[in-house]
């Protein structure tokens, strides 16, 4: 199984390193020297990585110079990780364990957790609801409660997130139409 950690940005110097946008809370661990990760169809092994600038900067072994590094800008990279695997903070979550999740606004079943959409500054969640596709930030504000045991999510109730009929009736009424 695969999990994101990370996407490439613009390469850094001429010596092959990237930039990396880290997606991932451990860091440390899935960029330490001598580790692999999955860039597309290949995998990489990190030959070092250091912080400059605010960002995470990486070289791979198998990334020479700066031309190869520019091929891989936007490229995501992922980890592959056991499936029992969890993040060691409690607070963290993997793609698959969150797919299959029943969403929940108050006491209802609204839909089903379908997927997660990783975005530059934050990742989203894939729910349906009644067979259509709604996106949900997934931030504490919205997605105040995570049960992976208990087998749900709890949604914010907030008129218009997981109907945007919603959104423009109470914009309406906001707007005194």
């Amino acid at each position: 199984m695969q999990v994101v950690i990370g996407r490439i940005g613009r390469a850094h110097g001429i010596r092959g390193e990237l930039n990396v946008d880290i997606r991932t809370d451990e860091p440390d661990r899935r960029f330490a020297p001598g580790s692999s990760v999955v860039c597309g169809p290949r995998t990489l092994t990190v030959a070092s990585a250091r912080h400059h600038g605010g960002r995470l900067v990486v070289a791979f072994k198998e990334i020479p110079d700066r031309t190869a590094a520019e091929q891989l800008h936007g490229t995501v990279l992922e980890a592959v990780i056991d499936p029992e695997d969890t993040p060691d903070d409690p607070d963290e979550f993997y793609d698959h364990q969150l797919v299959g999740l029943e969403v929940r606004s108050g006491d209802d079943v609204v839909g089903t957790v379908t997927g997660l959409v990783h975005l530059p500054y934050q990742d989203t969640l894939t729910v349906d609801v009644d067979g259509r596709e709604v996106f949900v930030p997934f931030v504490t504000e919205l997605v105040p409660v995570v049960d992976i045991a208990g087998g749900f999510v709890t949604v914010a109730d907030v008129a218009g997130l997981l109907d945007p009929d919603q959104a423009e009736n109470a914009a309406s009424d906001l707007a005194g139409d």
